[in-house]
């Protein structure tokens, strides 16, 4: 079971991060290799992405169901394949450290399943650790952009 885990300090204070965690939508477009997702309601969503997969880019589409909603520390999701045989989970986490930063934890755990599993399995464990790296980033990174102000006709 390749799984990884990620932390990162967020400039912010932990309520601000978690109302932009606690909305699939804001964080669904910052996977690597993102195509689109699909919500279904406020607990599952249906994304689809890119993946390198050894020397080819194979499309990957995945259903996302929220497992926990704890907040303002925990969002964990399972995750299961639509298109290939792949089941996990992962999560992100957040609590408050020394000195009033805020440290985000983003954890993903993926196994392939079936007659490639092994050749699969070997390809995400080395390539997981860059992917939940990447989220874990992106989402902080985003969190931490002031929001745009609405335009108003």
């Amino acid at each position: 079971m390749p799984n990884y885990s990620h932390t990162v300090e967020v400039d912010l204070p932990i309520q601000q991060l978690w109302n932009f965690v606690h909305v699939m939508d804001n964080w669904a477009p910052l996977v690597p290799g993102y195509i689109s997702h699909r919500k279904v309601n406020d607990n599952q969503s249906l994304w689809s992405f890119y993946t390198d997969i050894g020397v080819m880019k194979k499309k990957i589409e995945l259903q996302v169901d929220i497992t926990e909603w704890s907040e303002p520390h925990k969002v964990a999701f399972q995750l299961t394949g639509i298109n290939e045989k792949l089941s996990g989970s992962g999560y992100f986490s957040a609590q408050v450290s020394e000195g009033k930063k805020v440290e985000m934890t983003g954890f993903l755990d993926l196994t392939a399943e079936g007659m490639m599993a092994k050749m699969a399995n070997s390809i995400m464990k080395s390539s997981l650790p860059e992917i939940t790296k990447e989220l874990t980033e992106a989402v902080a990174e985003k969190a931490e952009q002031p929001l745009a102000p609405i335009q108003r006709n």
